[in-house]
């Protein structure tokens, strides 16, 4: 998604959300932004997270790159596109943008990049499912089932494995 600096110059977020415990892990600000930008990025929580057996993405040029091809080739990371003009093939995603547009970019005057990043970033930390069931509370998704340093529990979804090491396919019981 895009919006735009109080100067005209318009930026980009990069929306990185978890579909198995509605997690937003990242969202990335740039005024552009490439594969190998987006590779960064997966392996940055990936260290934290372990990685997905599978990433579903639009078909945006960043995402369909030589970069990430590469990327999800070497990690054994399966990456499923959505058809183009079917949102609703990564709804929960396209429900978090609209959030995001709504609740955040659209409320707010960026001056620059790093006035952006700093209310987006503070928007995602107090707007993730793990802020609202700890205050109704509920166990945290993230407790319950993510990773920790590359490490997965029995019923997540994430593969064994360090930052930059191949993994084995994933097994569902």
């Amino acid at each position: 998604m895009a919006d735009t600096l109080v100067s005209g110059r318009r930026f980009r977020v990069l929306t990185l959300v978890d579909d198995f415990t509605r997690e937003c892990l990242g969202l990335v600000v740039d005024t552009s932004l490439t594969g190998l930008r987006v590779a960064r990025e997966l392996d940055r929580i990936a260290e934290l997270r372990g990685y997905p057996c599978m990433i579903v993405s639009d078909n945006g040029t960043e995402l369909t790159s030589n970069a990430i091809l590469a990327w999800q080739q070497q990690r054994g990371v399966e990456w499923h596109y959505t058809a183009p003009g079917k949102p609703m093939q990564n709804g929960f995603v396209e429900s978090f943008n609209g959030r995001l547009r709504d609740e955040c970019l659209n409320e707010h005057l960026f001056a620059d990049l790093k006035d952006a990043r700093a209310i987006i970033e503070e928007w995602r930390t107090d707007s993730t499912p793990t802020d609202r069931t700890r205050a109704k509370g509920s166990r945290q998704p993230s407790s319950q089932h993510a990773p920790s340093r590359g490490k997965t529990g029995t019923d997540s979804p994430y593969k064994r494995g360090q930052v930059g090491e191949q993994v084995k396919e994933c097994e569902y019981g």
